[in-house]
């Protein structure tokens, strides 16, 4: 049973049934959790035989990405949607999983100039948990939904639950939380047809299989969840013109190496010379896209960002209408 807003009563997992009363689950037989016997003389090998090891399964993790890319194409292109309409991109984790979230959540505004609330992190245990392992945070379902119920959701936020297992309890009570606030839901998973996948509208699943080291899935899981989530957040940002070309115009410009790049965007953009190039840069306020209008147009700052906010802050436009 679940109160008015979907969140899972007290002591009850989000498919309603008593937590301590629910049958123990074997968990042997989840495909980041099985043997594989190839690697069962881990221990023997040497060390360059434990590298190759290692470096021949990570071979499998583009593949299982890429039996995903359908799925994830309608994650990304629903929460564009959302994004561009003032909703945000929130991520909801424990152990490996939430810390990958973090780290995607938090590369977001010095490559895309994004807002911080824009693109958000919550972790089963807090932020020290980032650094320190936080012991039974992720078993607790209610402890995910009041988590994401803090963050005030709403219908143009969408909530990505990751969990490898796709059995994680933070993150399902996270899911049923969202869904009742009406944000859209998405996962990133590990393992097939699991209860995280079932409780969100687009569920990515990438099966990885076993682990070279039985269980630890900051290895093959690990990588793919990162690829996954790349994507998803630098295809969003395609999506709401945060990209022209292949170039990362709205770069924010906090130190000398990322001047340099910011002047060469500029250079790149319009043909300009480095010392209009620097120029313009300075006057536009260390934007990137402010700078490549007013050097293709000879307009003033003011007059380029208006011009950018007329083309909806897609820079080819702005470029090509002025």
């Amino acid at each position: 049973m679940s109160n008015d807003q979907g969140v899972p009563a007290e002591g009850m997992t989000p498919q309603g049934t008593s937590a301590r009363s629910a049958p123990a689950e074997d968990l042997s037989l989840l495909a980041t959790e099985r043997r594989d016997e190839r690697f069962a003389d881990l221990d023997t090998r040497s060390t360059l035989g434990v590298l190759e090891a290692m470096n021949d399964a990570e071979a499998q993790v583009p593949r299982a990405v890429a039996s995903a890319l359908p799925a994830l194409a309608a994650l990304v292109d629903a929460a564009a949607q959302r994004i561009e309409a003032g909703g945000r991109l929130i991520y909801v984790g424990a152990g490996t999983s939430g810390r990958l979230g973090v780290l995607d959540a938090a590369e977001c505004p010095p490559t895309f100039h994004t807002d911080p609330s824009t693109v958000q992190a919550v972790m089963a245990g807090g932020r020290g948990a980032m650094f320190e392992a936080v012991e039974g945070a992720e078993d607790d379902p209610e402890l995910g939904a009041a988590d994401v119920r803090a963050l005030g959701l709403g219908p143009r936020d969408v909530v990505v639950g990751i969990a490898a297992s796709g059995r994680t309890p933070y993150v399902l009570g996270a899911l049923t939380e969202a869904r009742g606030a009406g944000a859209l839901t998405g996962t990133v998973t590990c393992n097939p047809g699991s209860p995280v996948a079932a409780a969100a509208d687009h569920p990515i699943e990438v099966v990885v299989g076993p682990e070279v080291l039985t269980g630890s899935t900051r290895l093959k899981a690990g990588s793919a969840t990162k690829q996954v989530l790349n994507m998803l957040s630098t295809a969003v940002m395609v999506r709401t013109g945060k990209v022209y070309g292949n170039l990362m115009v709205d770069v924010s410009v906090t130190n000398a190496k990322l001047r340099d790049r910011a002047e060469r965007l500029v250079r790149t953009i319009t043909g300009a010379d480095a010392e209009q190039a620097a120029r313009a840069l300075t006057a536009s306020g260390d934007r990137v896209t402010v700078a490549a209008v007013m050097l293709q147009h000879d307009l003033d700052r003011p007059a380029a960002e208006a011009a950018l906010e007329l083309a909806g802050h897609r820079l080819g436009r702005a470029l090509e209408h002025g």
